[in-house]
């Protein structure tokens, strides 16, 4: 079987589905292809108020909405003998509220919205291979797990395949993992537990452990408790062979946080240990002729601040701009790819340094696991440091003589609140790390802006060429 599309995207998360309905509902042919049968079992649960604006933009929101998610409404810490929390209605935020979700179903409503908006949805079909012709991504080999073969040329792919990663990891080889943030996550559902008190309602809790790592308690409409234990691999081996087990790594761990314990009294596992490791990359570049990488198939950071979806759908929404873009002939290829480029770099590496620096807030580098998370040489070389800061710490005095040790400096003032507010962590910032979509002149790449009206896609801020 041999066909041709104008768009095919590769997997059907939320990087994927996002592209696919935008490109869609703009009137553009759109292919996509699934290798698994929703609904399908996927981590990632807490979810940013940075989703709602997307979901606007698909249509989706009201089908999510409709669902019955648990609200998010914020988030708390227990961090390093410290407790805050972060209420998502304060000032400045993109909405008042996220979800705490079931990935599966999710995932699902979102593929299914993609079907209704005209997206020619092919589940359990595996992209097996990239063709190239001159260096350009031209056609995609395929098959399905009935058995069935083909091939489908295209004019432009969105690569949303996940930590598979059909370009990056498989056929270019351009996806390393990073130096930091080489850890292992264990997790597991719970059912019979407690909220906490005083806490925004829905909120994920996040609680560092002494020495070792942080455990994470997301509360899910189905009345379970997702918790993981997130800790560094040379700890977790230790701990595993000192207690025989990971079940016995994980529930030790789970004892060491007071704050979780008390809301696991009495609560029940009731399903069976997950396990990841080594799941910090990022491929060398986001882009090439013929195909962009979004989602997971790009980059992928350390859950800490649940940032994974965010960057998902964020890329969808680039890469699909960027697309339509070219299509209707309003600018060139290489124009719109350096714009994706510099928009979702931009984005992984602030979140990137961020992460890095949220490790080390309290406690500096006395612990063994913070002083693991610090970004090595490696992992800084190619971020633009000094501008990433200047951008996360807003109204921050000129930073030009600091370049050099911006990551240093950085950590500094993460530790002190802004002027006016609460010293609660992260300096007072609560969510305002989330990159705003780049709607405004103010906030081009590489002399682009997204338009939303009278139809997505890219225009030319004054004064770049």
């Amino acid at each position: 079987m041999h066909e041709r599309t104008q768009v095919l995207v590769t997997g059907g998360g939320p990087a994927g589905t996002t592209a696919a309905t935008l490109l869609a509902r703009q009137g553009f042919e759109v292919a996509l292809m699934e290798r698994e049968r929703f609904p399908r079992y996927h981590i990632g649960e807490s979810l940013l108020p940075s989703l709602l604006p997307i979901l606007d933009l698909t249509g989706g929101r009201e089908a999510v909405e409709r669902h019955g998610f648990t609200r998010k409404t914020g988030a708390f810490y227990g961090w390093s003998g410290q407790q805050w929390q972060l209420r998502f209605d304060d000032p400045g935020r993109p909405a008042p509220y996220s979800f705490q979700v079931v990935r599966s179903e999710f995932d699902h409503i979102l593929l299914e919205h993609a079907r209704k908006q005209g997206v020619d949805v092919r589940e359990e079909t595996q992209v097996r291979r990239i063709g190239f012709e001159e260096g350009r991504a031209v056609s995609a080999s395929w098959s399905t797990t009935g058995g069935a073969k083909g091939k489908t040329a295209f004019g432009h792919l969105v690569d949303a395949s996940g930590r598979a990663g059909v370009l990056a990891a498989r056929q270019l080889r351009t996806r390393r993992f990073h130096d930091v943030f080489r850890n292992v996550a264990a997790w597991g559902y719970w059912r019979g537990s407690t909220p906490l008190e005083d806490t925004p309602a829905g909120a994920i809790g996040v609680f560092s452990l002494p020495e070792h790592g942080w455990c994470w308690a997301i509360p899910l409409h189905d009345g379970t408790l997702s918790v993981g234990l997130v800790t560094d691999k040379r700890s977790f081996g230790r701990a595993r062979s000192e207690h025989g087990s990971t079940a016995a790594v994980y529930q030790d761990a789970l004892a060491q946080c007071p704050l979780l314990a008390r809301m696991l009294a009495g609560a029940g596992l009731v399903s069976p240990l997950k396990v990841e490791s080594d799941y910090s990359y990022v491929a060398e570049e986001f882009c090439g002729p013929g195909y962009y990488l979004a989602g997971d198939a790009a980059c992928f950071l350390d859950p800490l601040l649940s940032t994974g979806v965010h960057l998902a759908m964020y890329s969808g929404v680039l890469s699909a701009a960027a697309i339509a873009s070219v299509l209707r002939g309003e600018t060139d290829e290489t124009t719109a790819q350096r714009f994706y480029q510099t928009a979702y770099h931009h984005a992984y590496e602030r979140l990137l340094i961020l992460v890095g620096a949220f490790y080390r807030i309290h406690d500096g580098r006395d612990a063994y696991f913070r002083q693991a998370q610090a970004l090595s040489h490696r992992d800084q070389q190619g971020l633009r440091l000094h501008e990433s800061f200047l951008n996360i710490i807003t109204g921050a005095e000129d930073l030009a003589d600091a370049q050099e040790e911006a990551v240093t400096t950085l950590f500094d003032r993460l530790r002190t609140p802004l002027d006016g507010h609460l010293a609660r962590g992260l300096g007072g910032h609560g969510t305002s790390h989330m990159i705003p979509l780049p709607t405004t002149p103010d906030h081009a790449a590489a002399g682009l802006y997204l338009t939303l009206s009278p139809h997505l896609g890219l225009r030319r801020a004054i004064g770049h060429d």
